[in-house]
């Protein structure tokens, strides 16, 4: 009975209370960074291998096609083009260790300035794209739990199939044409206001929106059949209480885990939606550097973003640990 205790004439499980030290902590924030190295590393060497066989000369791009042999050359020598492939990508990661991403090609500029500079914009739209997920999908999913089987259950897994079956690149150019050209209500593309990140964020978090409902409405099911809940209820308390403060925050467990792993698929559909909305974030700039085969400004992007994504698993982590006490050890 060490870790039970009787209420009401109902016997209780208890959480084990386990002690954290900072040790222990450390410990554990060491070995999740060792494990991600290697993911790094090959997203970066995949990255750096499949540009450079593309075919194509970068240097003749940005020089034209008319450019002196001379001229090409020493700008081919000046960006260490001219090496092999080997020398270069050791260059690279070497550059990459000591904080340099090398310049871009296109720009003349850093590369990591470049990406400071574009970076804000795209984490912002992705955190309002989550945000309109959540705000629209804890509801729907709580609310087709409820009304099973009914008219309203219905007609949200409809709407969720058809936000599934929607892609970004078609749901995009229509609330352009419905809400800034025939409405007026908000700005064609660009940024700087509030204004200009409803569309794109309401692009980028729809799909999301309707994978997050149909996993809050099978989770809420689960957990609305579960003793405790016909306790709490026989104890007389509220329905909302029962399912808002018991039921919802069991059954956000494997959301919280759904929504770290398709935060990668919303960086990924970024690319897609800033280049609609011109939105200047990293992701266009990605498109842009791939189609001027800028060969630092790509891979820079690239690193960018897994270690975006890397962080974001690493969190999920931490935050499915902090809603689940069973796995705190």
């Amino acid at each position: 009975m060490g870790n039970c205790v009787i209420y009401n004439g109902t016997q209780i499980t208890k959480f084990p209370n386990y002690t954290i030290t900072q040790s222990t902590v450390l410990r554990y924030l060491s070995l999740r960074v060792l494990y991600t190295l290697p993911v790094v590393w090959l997203v970066v060497s995949l990255v750096f291998l499949l540009i450079h066989l593309v075919p194509g000369d970068p240097i003749l791009q940005m020089l034209g096609e008319g450019a002196p042999a001379a001229d090409v050359q020493a700008v081919r020598h000046q960006y260490g083009l001219d090496a092999p492939l080997g020398q270069q990508y050791l260059h690279y990661w070497k550059g990459v260790l000591h904080g340099d991403l090398g310049a871009s090609l296109r720009f003349n500029q850093n590369v990591g300035s470049l990406i400071a500079q574009r970076y804000p914009y795209t984490l912002q739209l992705t955190m309002a794209a989550l945000l309109v997920a959540v705000l629209l999908s804890i509801p729907a999913g709580v609310r087709s739990a409820q009304r099973r089987n009914r008219w309203d259950d219905r007609a949200l897994s409809v709407v969720s199939l058809f936000g599934l079956s929607f892609p970004n690149f078609a749901l995009g150019p229509i609330l352009i044409l419905l809400f800034s050209i025939k409405l007026g209500w908000l700005p064609v593309s660009g940024s700087g206001t509030v204004a200009h990140l409803v569309l794109p964020a309401i692009t980028m978090g729809g799909a999301l929106a309707a994978i997050l409902t149909r996993m809050v409405r099978t989770s809420m099911l689960e957990e609305l059949g579960q003793d405790y809940i016909r306790t709490a209820r026989a104890k007389g308390l509220s329905e909302r209480t029962v399912v808002y403060r018991h039921a919802l925050r069991n059954a956000l467990i494997p959301v919280i885990t759904v929504l770290g792993l398709q935060f990668g698929a919303l960086l990924a559909g970024a690319i897609v939606t800033e280049t609609i909305f011109s939105w200047p974030g990293i992701g266009r700039l990605t498109i842009q550097a791939i189609g001027n085969r800028d060969y630092y400004l790509v891979q820079g992007c690239i690193l960018a973003i897994g270690l975006t994504y890397v962080a974001v698993n690493f969190l999920t982590d931490l935050l499915y640990s902090v809603a689940n006490p069973r796995i705190r050890q």
